[in-house]
């Protein structure tokens, strides 16, 4: 049958939905100038460059 349902397994592991967990790792790869920034725009300009570089 070419129209069976999709479904979502159910997972046991819920831990991995929070939004720490998630941002966690993504926090970790910034590079250090991003991470010890001591203003919110010395972390918005490191942020643009590490963005801009990805894409």
């Amino acid at each position: 049958n070419g129209h069976k349902l999709k479904y979502r397994k159910f997972c046991l592991n819920m831990r991995k939905n929070f939004f720490t967990v998630r941002v966690s790792g993504h926090w970790n790869r910034l590079p250090r100038e991003a991470g010890e920034s001591p203003s919110l725009e010395n972390f918005k300009s490191c942020l643009d460059m590490v963005v801009g570089n990805v894409l």
